[in-house]
This record gives structure tokens, C-alpha cells and sequence, in this order.
């Protein structure tokens, strides 16, 4: 098992990156295969709902949220922190206009009540400190929603590289990590917040990981 830090993992997709594997290509690799995870666990869910940041975590939530709707499943995006700010992010949640999604903001929501599934794609590896108002609201609602809760990489509210939990954190069912561990999914207190852990594939080429990780 393969782990690096949130550090080497943002080299790593450099050097994918540069070998001509695009950042976006990865994204859709990364939701196409935890939408796979999801499935394979859930295969009778009807309705799901994906929590969203603004980052490319919540664009990973986003090609999930597509494949979902495409398969038939009602699907509710929520955006946790406003609309999303990256690049690969953008370009995957003007994709949902193709498909039918339900979007509104988390200040329009009160309960993710319904969803068979829900999506943490909130914080990713860069998250660190103390869950801001509107990230603390999204946790608390996916904690409390009793669906299936499935994290992306992390469960909101963890430290990928030191484990350290932030009250309120996502204690998820199942996390799908991408491409190689990170710290938090070997040590005790983090892991317990992971659940199942799953590290998929999402097409690097070895040569890509030389010389990083353990």
C-alpha cells in the first residue's frame, strides 16, 4: 500500500499531468471510479445526494452527481461554499446542465432527509484547522441525513497528512481514496472516520509515482 502526504499526491498528479494524463481526465477518472464503489455497495440506491465544495473535490462530487442522474437515480447537488472556483471543478458542474440535477445552496436546505446515498465531496486533502460556519452545516446534515455516507479522498473535517479531527468531521461509511493512501487512512483515530477505505485507480502510470511515498 502505497502512502503519501497531500503534498507528494499534488506531485504526483503533476507528473500524470505532464506524461499527458490531464488533471481533468483524472477528475473524471476519480468520480467515474468512486461512483463504481458506491455502486457496487449500494446497488439498489434510487436517490442520492452529493454535498459539494468549491474546490475539485466538489468536481469529483460532480462527475459522480452526472453519472448518477444518467443512471436513472434522483440526484440533488448541493453547493456547500458557493459555486465552485477551479478550473476542472467548472467545467464539470456546467456539464450537470446536460443532465437532470437538482441544484441550490446550502443555505436553502435544512435536511438531506430522502437520499439513499450522500456524497462528501466538501474538503479534500487541503483541508486544515477548524470547518468553517457553512462546511460545520453541510457535515452536521450529512451526518444526520441516515443515508449510506460515502467520502471522496477524505471525510470532511480530517487532516490528511496529521490525522487531526475537527469537531464536527464526517464520520463517512465509506472513503474512496485516489491513487495512494494517505496518513490519515492508517492512523487509529482518522481511520475510524473512513470507514470502508477503498484506494482506487485513476489511471497514473507507475513511473509517475518514482521516488514518492512509502
Amino acid at each position: 500500500m502505497r502512502i503519501v502526504t497531500a503534498a507528494q499526491m499534488k506531485q504526483i498528479e503533476r507528473n500524470a499531468d505532464a506524461a499527458g494524463l490531464s488533471y481533468l481526465q483524472m477528475m473524471e477518472n476519480a468520480g467515474t471510479a468512486a461512483y463504481r464503489e458506491i455502486r457496487a455497495r449500494r446497488p439498489d440506491a434510487r436517490a442520492m445526494t452529493v454535498v459539494a465544495g468549491k474546490g475539485n473535490n466538489g468536481g469529483d462530487g460532480f462527475v459522480i452527481a452526472r453519472l448518477a442522474a444518467q443512471d436513472g437515480l434522483t440526484v440533488r447537488v448541493v453547493l456547500a461554499e458557493g459555486a465552485p472556483v477551479t478550473e476542472d471543478a467548472r467545467v464539470n458542474f456546467e456539464r450537470l446542465r446536460g443532465v437532470d440535477v437538482a441544484v441550490c445552496a446550502i443555505e436553502q436546505v435544512e435536511q438531506l432527509r430522502g437520499a439513499d446515498v450522500v456524497v462528501d465531496a466538501l474538503y479534500g486533502t487541503g483541508f486544515h484547522g477548524a470547518l468553517r460556519p457553512s462546511g460545520a452545516k453541510a457535515c452536521r446534515l450529512m451526518w444526520e441525513a441516515g443515508a449510506y455516507l460515502a467520502a471522496l479522498d477524505v471525510p470532511s473535517g480530517v487532516h490528511a497528512d496529521t490525522g487531526d479531527i475537527a469537531g464536527g468531521a464526517v464520520r463517512a461509511d465509506l472513503t474512496v481514496t485516489f491513487d495512494s493512501c494517505k496518513p490519515l487512512h492508517v492512523q487509529p483515530g482518522s481511520r475510524a472516520h473512513c470507514g470502508e477505505i477503498v484506494c482506487a485507480d485513476i489511471g497514473i502510470p507507475e513511473h509517475c509515482h518514482n521516488g514518492i511515498g512509502e
